[in-house]
């Protein structure tokens, strides 16, 4: 699923990554964690394909058996459309779109017709809780709403692979937990590959596998 090799990072004189070699398999969960600054967040973006490594002539990324380091921009923006899928802490909803609206956004992208990207959000929505908040903007939600709007619109065009970055880490404990919970339960039922950047020990602890990030290196 993600093969990952040599895979290095620095600005200018100092060395974000230090030559990260990883290996994660269709359908797995593996939580990323360690001190701030260790380089999760930086390698969850390379491995994301929303940044690139320094060292890209001396390392190897594929995903799903396609190398990305090969891709022209806007063929990466095409696979990153049509394979990944971003959560974030901050949720990153567009404030002036409904739920719905914000979940459609990949869809339209992809160029998926109006009618077909609304009923697949509505099915996300519904699955997530949420079929009375199609048409409630991000400031009429709750955090824990919000966060679920966010999974809906990451699962939008069918990934498979699911990127998150503390996507537990600005909602209360109970919200967590039930995020937490909704990852396996997304995963049983979709199938999906979850990569996790997070300070929370309960998740980390409940993931596939645990890898821990000390000064650029996964030890």
């Amino acid at each position: 699923m993600i093969k990952a090799s040599n895979i290095k990072k620095q600005y200018g004189k100092l060395h974000v990554l230090k030559g990260v070699d990883l290996h994660i398999k269709k359908s797995e969960i593996v939580s990323i964690v360690g001190a701030s600054g260790a380089g999760k967040t930086t390698l969850l973006q390379i491995l994301g394909t929303l940044d690139v490594q320094s060292n890209k002539a001396e390392s190897t990324l594929r995903i799903n058996d396609m190398d990305v380091t090969k891709l022209t921009d806007k063929s990466l923006a095409k696979f990153r459309n049509e394979h990944i899928g971003f959560i974030f802490q901050f949720h990153q909803l567009l404030p002036e779109f409904t739920a719905l609206e914000n979940v459609c956004i990949p869809a339209f992208i992809k160029k998926t017709p109006k009618i077909d990207a609304e009923t697949r959000a509505k099915e996300l929505l519904d699955f997530l809780g949420l079929k009375d908040r199609y048409h409630h903007k991000p400031n009429e939600l709750s955090g824990g709403e919000q966060q679920r709007v966010a999974v809906a619109r990451s699962l939008i065009n069918n990934p498979s692979i699911i990127f998150a970055d503390e996507p537990s880490g600005n909602l209360d404990s109970e919200s967590a937990d039930n995020l937490h919970r909704l990852f396996f339960k997304l995963r049983e039922q979709f199938g999906q590959t979850f990569v996790l950047v997070t300070h929370n020990e309960e998740l980390a602890n409940m993931a596939d596998r645990k890898l821990v990030m000390v000064d650029g290196l996964i030890t």
